[in-house]
């Protein structure tokens, strides 16, 4: 973010909390946000306690009170279990009397949790889970999705690669509802791009062995290789994809959500020429290197997946929200963060739609090859920028009732 702009945002909530003695309504002594994420599973590396640390920094950034009150940092690990995740929901904001739900990154964990925060009337935001029903047939006007979703990486992908010549085919799909709408959506928006799907091949989830799919892929001649599937079966296949030589013989590998931390399990030798989208890449520019070198400090070198950004930036826009409607009341604050536009590293000018989805732009990133790294974390150059209104799903076609209104 801009040095002034940051400075305005700072003297502005200054100036809130200097007269919030006079009008400010908060429900509590302190305001608190949670976050609430995986800990121990899959997705501990991606989100986990870097989402912590970033919602810990945001906090500071904020100066660690809001209407002369002070921020806590109230945090609970939803292991990648829904029954889990929507109890240990109910129990912050009933038990520990949290104001907003900060990151979860699990889709069916969200799902769970949007409807306890309606219940409860209280605020979550979605950064790494990517179902779009959360703004769609889900949404809820106490929910906002911050990062990314099925149909906006579809739609992102497809129209990045062939806009790159991309024009051609062939998928590797985890066979589970999310690989499966994945590729059908991957395929339809392909199709009215002009391009053509040349196959596919489904694969179970866990899987060790991807030579079958990955040989089929590289016969069909393709030009992209579109990875449906996440984890540790997108690290699988890109590892072998590499000891076939599929990159080198030409073609593309698009993993349709994939991460940095990823990008460095399996390395530049491997992953060279892998594209996929991602909010944030923490060499993007100076603001982005900035946030990292914080993050970085607290994380013992590591760097942060565009999750761990998102919660920063969530968290950040709840607080100047918080100090701008005077208040913790969900609707209020709620209505705040749509009429400001977000202000920093990760979404600079970004707005919050009617059905909870922030309009936030998406970046085509490619993994280097070795020659071209030079550091440790020095992974990915930025190809493109996709502006959201090109990649988000439009407001009438989401099936959000509210939106409607």
């Amino acid at each position: 973010m801009r040095k002034g702009a940051w400075l305005g945002a700072m003297m502005m909530a200054a100036g809130f909390c200097q007269t919030a003695p006079a009008w400010a309504q908060l429900s509590g002594d302190k305001l608190k946000v949670g976050v609430l994420t995986d800990q121990s599973s899959i997705y501990s590396d991606i989100a986990g306690k870097g989402s912590i640390v970033a919602a810990k920094l945001a906090i500071e950034d904020f100066g660690k009170t809001v209407l002369g009150r002070p921020v806590e940092l109230v945090v609970a690990n939803h292991q990648a279990k829904v029954d889990i995740g929507s109890g240990l929901a109910r129990e912050m904001f009933t038990r520990d009397g949290v104001d907003v739900i900060v990151d979860i990154s699990h889709s069916a964990v969200s799902l769970a949790v949007q409807e306890v925060a309606r219940d409860a009337n209280k605020l979550v935001m979605h950064v790494g889970s990517a179902h779009a029903d959360l703004y769609g047939s889900a949404c809820s006007p106490n929910g906002v999705l911050w990062l990314y979703d099925t149909y906006t990486l579809a739609n992102g992908m497809s129209r990045a690669l062939i806009k790159e010549g991309g024009d051609t085919w062939f998928f590797v799909t985890a066979d589970y509802a999310f690989g499966h709408s994945m590729q059908a959506q991957m395929t339809r928006i392909v199709g009215e791009l002009g391009g053509k799907v040349l196959g596919s091949v489904r694969h179970p989830i866990n899987s060790s062995d991807f030579s079958s799919y990955l040989l089929q892929a590289q016969a069909s001649g393709a030009k992209v290789i579109g990875l449906a599937n996440v984890a540790g079966d997108t690290a699988n296949s890109i590892k072998q994809a590499g000891e076939f030589g599929i990159t080198q013989g030409g073609q593309k590998l698009a993993a349709l959500i994939f991460y940095i931390q990823t990008a460095k399990a399996i390395g530049p030798q491997l992953g060279q020429g892998l594209q996929f989208l991602t909010g944030y890449y923490w060499d993007r520019d100076a603001a982005s290197r900035t946030f990292a070198k914080r993050f970085q400090a607290e994380m013992g070198g590591a760097m942060p997946s565009q999750i761990q950004a998102g919660t920063y930036s969530a968290t950040l826009h709840y607080l100047r929200s918080v100090a701008a409607a005077g208040t913790d009341d969900a609707g209020a604050v709620m209505k705040a963060m749509r009429a400001s536009p977000v202000d920093d590293f990760f979404a600079e000018g970004a707005v919050l739609r009617a059905d909870g989805r922030l309009m936030k732009d998406l970046f085509l990133a490619e993994m280097k090859k070795p020659s071209e790294v030079k550091g440790p974390w020095d992974l990915l150059t930025i190809v493109r920028r996709l502006p959201a209104a090109e990649i988000i799903r439009p407001i009438d076609q989401g099936g959000c009732a509210m939106a409607q209104r």
